[in-house]
């Protein structure tokens, strides 16, 4: 095809230039053409056969003839393949070039002359072969020079990396007494800046939650949308987790010490979850000011009824349980230790008891559902330590006495005992201690603090039931029992108080002591709610009540009744109802202050706080919803800040009740 069209084009240029050239010209052309042709024909003839290619080429030769052109497609084939061949080897070569590079790495020297010195270009210059010069001295210049310096003072150090102990370095005798001085110095100074570090974490999360409150405008930190008529702004608690989907909320209480402490306790759901914790109850440490996420979960295979922080600063959670048993979480041990559970893209550590007294304490144990659970308090001012206190004895150990009370009314008290080092491998004593548990509880005594009285089995009355314990704030050797029968039993051993305290009204009407609180302002005053709705104000020193309201709840049960942490004359009662009442006793002392009837949404459980030491007071209530949502609501300043008019009210009231 290729040659054809070559034909073609060229037939085209010669009758181009035919009709182009003058005659004279194409005659001139048409010589040349002639004379090349005799040429070929004689190289051809002179040649032997030719080959099918030569042949092929001869006629090819004889077509173009005629036309006066001849082409040599051997010739050609063979620079074409030459070329091709050529072009492949520079290619090759320029591959291997961009691959191939000289090795720098090794260097040699070819003259290496050192420096000549001094001595040695003097003899060159003006010594002779074979000689060597040399100096001596001879005393001429040996002259002596008194001099006077002080005497240097030496003393021997040593130093330890890591430390054992307290001791980290030390010297002679004579610096025994600057070195224990200065060792004291640095604990000190360590626990100051141990303090500080505490607080300066809380500080920041707070800022980090305000800021993500800020950002996210449907979750601000203090909603105005779900507060109360006594609320100034109100905090919701991310309950939206997926272990406690389907899961109410039973108990809330805040610890004493760290008012901004919360646990809630969501017992066991029927409802099941993507997470298998269903058969299981759950407790979570919130930080109200952190409200996004709980600080610490805590899990237990059976129902919890009552739980309680330790009376200082908030490092273990004890709690009572529907089989009797008393367990025990450190909240200090390494979330390492414990079961770590990914939910979607978060880690979740779930910690489980650290002690418990299952089937390990049967014999001492309770036998009935523990109902009660209190720390006991040396002193009423234990909670009013110094931080850097605190810190001091957590270092050195801690141990204190736990009150527990059951069901048929027997009251255990125990030792909280903290060991020194945990093993890891586990105790073959301690069989309720979790290898590497470094707390465990020691019982100390048992008491049978109720009996069935000759006048309940006349009238037809059961044995009593236990339902509350307190210890008196002023004095911890006396406990208040909350039991079925309308009464309170204080089990005292020094001050001469009341056997009972009884309702003035029917009092031989059985009815359950469901709530017992102590006035946190120090006077010897509490408050008891009771099944059938009424709530009394009691004296220590008095029988029967100082004031008592029985229409205020319509007859339903109450569920709770707290005392105001920041205004002595302000309580919350929370009925079966759903209905919250607020008693303020400066403004009215016959029925409550605010009543609030949450209907929508029934609240199932309740607890008072607030900070009356500090300079910005705060007070609220946390109210935990059916739905398992927990709710902080702030007290306004009207029920926050404190007056003079709180304590003279109870002073009068205490002054009217030994007058009549």
């Amino acid at each position: 095809e290729e040659e054809e069209e070559e034909k073609e084009e060229h037939d085209k240029k010669l009758r181009e230039d035919k009709r182009e050239l003058s005659p004279k010209r194409r005659e001139e052309i048409e010589a040349i053409q002639r004379a090349i042709d005799e040429e070929n024909a004689r190289i051809y003839s002179a040649r032997s056969k030719p080959t099918t290619a030569e042949s092929a080429v001869t006629q090819s030769v004889d077509r173009s003839r005629t036309h006066g052109k001849i082409i040599d497609f051997v010739s050609a084939k063979q620079r074409e393949v030459s070329q091709k061949v050529a072009k492949k080897q520079k290619k090759r070569s320029e591959e291997l070039l961009r691959l191939i590079d000289l090795d720098f790495s090794i260097t040699f020297s070819l003259l290496e002359l050192p420096p000549v010195n001094e001595y040695d270009m003097y003899i060159k210059n003006f010594g002779a072969a074979n000689t060597k010069q040399a100096y001596v001295q001879c005393n001429e210049d040996n002259t002596d020079r008194d001099i006077q310096t002080e005497e240097v003072n030496t003393t021997d150090k040593w130093t330890q990396h890591p430390p054992e102990a307290n001791a980290a370095c030390g010297g002679s005798r004579a610096s025994e007494d600057r070195a224990d001085e200065s060792t004291s110095r640095i604990n000190t100074n360590s626990q100051r800046l141990t303090t500080f570090l505490r607080s300066a974490a809380q500080v920041m999360a707070v800022l980090i939650e305000e800021n993500m409150a800020e950002s996210n405008s449907v979750k601000r930190l203090r909603s105005q949308t779900d507060a109360l008529s006594f609320s100034d702004g109100c905090i919701q608690l991310n309950t939206k987790l997926p272990f406690l989907h389907g899961r109410q909320v039973s108990l809330l209480q805040f610890s004493q010490v760290q008012r901004q402490t919360l646990l809630s306790v969501h017992p066991p759901s029927s409802k099941s979850s993507a997470v298998r914790l269903d058969s299981e109850t759950i407790i979570c440490v919130w930080n109200i000011w952190e409200p996004s996420r709980p600080q610490k979960i805590l899990l237990y295979e059976s129902e919890v009824k009552c739980c309680c922080f330790s009376p200082g600063k908030v490092t273990l959670v004890f709690a009572g349980t529907e089989i009797g048993s008393v367990v025990v979480w450190d909240l200090r041990e390494h979330s390492g230790t414990h079961l770590n559970l990914v939910v979607g893209k978060e880690v979740w550590t779930l910690r489980y008891p650290t002690f418990s007294t299952d089937a390990v304490l049967s014999v001492v144990g309770h036998l009935s559902p523990v109902v009660s659970i209190e720390p006991v308090l040396a002193t009423a001012d234990t909670s009013l330590k110094s931080t850097l206190t605190a810190d001091i004895d957590e270092s050195l150990g801690l141990s204190f006495q736990l009150g527990s009370l059951d069901e048929n009314g027997v009251l255990t008290l125990w030792v909280v005992v903290e060991l020194h080092k945990g093993n890891d491998s586990g105790s073959q004593t301690d069989l309720g201690l979790r290898p590497g548990g470094k707390v465990k509880l020691l019982h100390s005594s048992s008491l049978q603090t109720t009996e069935k009285s000759p006048q309940d089995v006349i009238m037809g009355f059961g044995p009593p039931v236990s339902l509350q314990l307190k210890f008196l704030p002023s004095d911890s050797n006396h406990y208040f029992i909350g039991t079925n029968m309308v009464v309170v039993f204080p089990i005292e051993f020094q001050l001469v108080l009341p056997k009972f305290y009884r309702s003035q009204f029917d009092s031989c009407r059985p009815v359950e002591v469901t709530a017992l609180d102590f006035s946190p302002s120090g006077e010897p005053l509490f408050l008891v709610g009771c099944s059938d709705g009424t709530v009394r104000l009691h004296s220590v020193q008095r029988e029967d009540p100082l004031m008592e309201w029985s229409g205020c709840s319509s007859g339903a049960s109450i569920l709770s009744v707290q005392w105001s942490q920041t205004r002595p004359a302000v309580f919350c009662v929370l009925d079966a109802a759903s209905d919250l009442h607020i008693w303020d006793l400066t403004v009215k002392d016959y029925v409550p202050f605010v009543t609030e009837n949450i209907h929508n949404d029934r609240v199932t459980a309740m607890a008072v706080f607030g900070e009356p030491a500090k300079q910005n007071t705060f007070s609220g209530v946390a109210l935990a919803k059916q739905s398992g949502k927990v709710e902080i609501q702030y007290f306004k300043e009207s029920l926050t800040v404190p007056n003079a008019c709180d304590t003279e009210k109870l002073k009068s009231f205490l002054h009217n009740a030994f007058l009549i």
